[in-house]
């Protein structure tokens, strides 16, 4: 029986260790039958080695969102990989410390810029990137986490999520003409390595389980996995500008 990406070929950014949620979204777009294209960041040995651990080991091109150059030549050195996309994943966010834990009205305005540039704007930029490899029917996604609300201690990556929920409304009103589909998935809280460096983690998501209807594993990042790859298939042909929730039900109550 066919997977529900087989024959898909994938960009999936923001591998970091075997953790990321983007590690996890392209093993199980493997096992569904997906080809996956990897970019890393920094650490480029240490994302190829990852890269070996999904069921088959994963090419990985290097980007940084905030390098033009790496920018205007990724369709390119994507292509020598694969000859087209049908999905991409952004995965890529950052804050300076400065804007997570700090008090909120002191962090600079320097270090706020980064934050919105590469936790939002990027999500643009990697679109326009790769937009000569996309067919009609490709699926771009973006991880998000519910900027809805003001959470303790999250402070400017929650305004940077706010405007990444923007970018994809907008996103997906300049692409839908493409008939490219752009969408977000808006996860729990994981435990991740990007999490890590969030002042007040453990307490939010301590207490996520207790709240959530259907529960929530913040140690198992499959259900978000499972979720990024129904939103990269063909199943969802008719939604965009769209945030999926994974959150276990959390978003859904007022608590």
């Amino acid at each position: 029986m066919p997977g529900l990406l087989e024959g898909k070929r994938l960009l999936i950014t923001g591998v970091i260790t075997d953790a990321s949620i983007a590690f996890h979204a392209a093993k199980v777009a493997q096992e569904q039958g997906a080809k996956v294209v990897l970019t890393g960041f920094g650490r480029m040995s240490l994302v190829e080695r990852i890269a070996k651990r999904l069921p088959e080991p994963a090419p990985v091109v290097e980007l940084d969102v905030q390098n033009p150059g790496h920018l205007d030549t990724l369709a390119d050195r994507v292509r020598e990989h694969v000859d087209g996309l049908d999905g991409v994943l952004h995965a890529i966010a950052f804050a300076p410390q400065t804007c997570l834990g700090a008090p909120f009205l002191d962090a600079p305005k320097e270090d706020v810029s980064v934050a919105v540039q590469v936790s939002a704007f990027s999500f643009k930029s990697l679109a326009t990137a790769v937009l000569p490899l996309l067919a009609p029917g490709a699926s771009v996604v973006g991880l998000d986490f519910d900027a809805r609300v003001a959470w303790p201690a999250y402070n400017w990556m929650g305004v940077a999520k706010a405007a990444l929920e923007s970018v994809n409304r907008y996103l997906a009103r300049e692409l839908g003409p493409h008939g490219i589909r752009v969408n977000l998935v808006s996860a729990g809280p994981l435990k991740t390595m990007a999490a890590k460096s969030i002042p007040g983690f453990g307490e939010l998501e301590g207490g996520w389980g207790d709240r959530a209807p259907l529960g929530w594993q913040a140690e198992d990042p499959t259900a978000v996995a499972k979720s990024i790859c129904a939103v990269l298939s063909d199943w969802l042909p008719a939604t965009t500008g769209s945030m999926i929730w994974v959150d276990g039900g959390v978003h859904a109550l007022g608590m």
